[in-house]
């Protein structure tokens, strides 16, 4: 289940900022990147590689550079909508904050619900102690969070899901997932890790902006052994 996108030779390409990013979608006012799995969207206070050292190759000579309209995790791999101007920025940042904008996620999970399909309705929060650092967790408390879901596929031991969030709260998918009794494979957070990392893919995207536009991710080769085990094959 090797990828060489994460090997050590594809980690240092992308912090010397030299190893391009695929490009899903193109118009003049957006972008839609395949983010790889292991590139941070913004530069910590500890540094390192990030989307950042990519935006100037993005921008394609124009003078304002793309700039990413909502977050996507370090460990997950796919869609990542950039804005090309600062107009269209603040039309996809309303689209995201209004919850307009359909994402679409997969993943495979140990285990798996019964059911076909169903929602998760558990509202999170952000808690931290000195022995585990912060994290996300399911309390009362919390923002609202709503997670559809859908089964695809079943291999052994494992299921392959359609997730749909309906809200946008940090490490949600993964929260809810792992708040059912199937965490998401790959999951040092919230389950225990496993080769080719977290098995959370932003399969697509669909923007309602005039005209409408969408984008669809490959499954990265890291994650297709599992994937595969659960019944997706190249024309999923």
């Amino acid at each position: 289940m090797g990828d060489p996108r994460t090997s050590g030779s594809w980690r240092g390409e992308f912090e010397r900022g030299g190893a391009p990013l695929k490009i899903l979608l193109q118009t003049e006012a957006v972008l839609v990147i395949d983010k790889p799995a292991g590139l941070p969207v913004h530069r910590g206070p500890r540094g390192g590689a990030s989307l950042e050292d990519h935006l100037p190759a993005l921008a394609q000579g124009k003078r304002h550079w793309p700039q990413p309209a909502h977050r996507l995790d370090t460990d997950t791999a796919g869609c990542l909508v950039l804005g090309r101007t600062k107009p269209a920025l603040a039309a996809l940042g309303r689209l995201f904050a209004e919850g307009r904008a359909r994402k679409t996620y997969w993943a495979v999970v140990r285990g798996g619900p019964a059911a076909q399909s169903g929602r998760i309705d558990l509202p999170l929060r952000k808690t931290s102690s000195a022995a585990t650092g912060w994290r996300m967790e399911a309390h009362p408390d919390g923002q609202p969070a709503l997670t559809r879901w859908r089964v695809r596929g079943r291999g052994p031991g494992l299921a392959w899901l359609e997730l749909r969030p309906e809200t946008g709260r940090t490490h949600q998918l993964r929260v809810h997932c792992a708040s059912q009794g199937w965490p998401i494979l790959g999951d040092p957070f919230y389950g225990t890790k496993a080769p080719g990392g977290l098995h959370l893919l932003a399969r697509a995207i669909e923007l309602p902006l005039d005209p409408p536009l969408s984008a669809t991710a490959p499954v990265p080769p890291a994650l297709r052994d599992a994937f595969a085990a659960c019944g997706w094959s190249e024309a999923a």
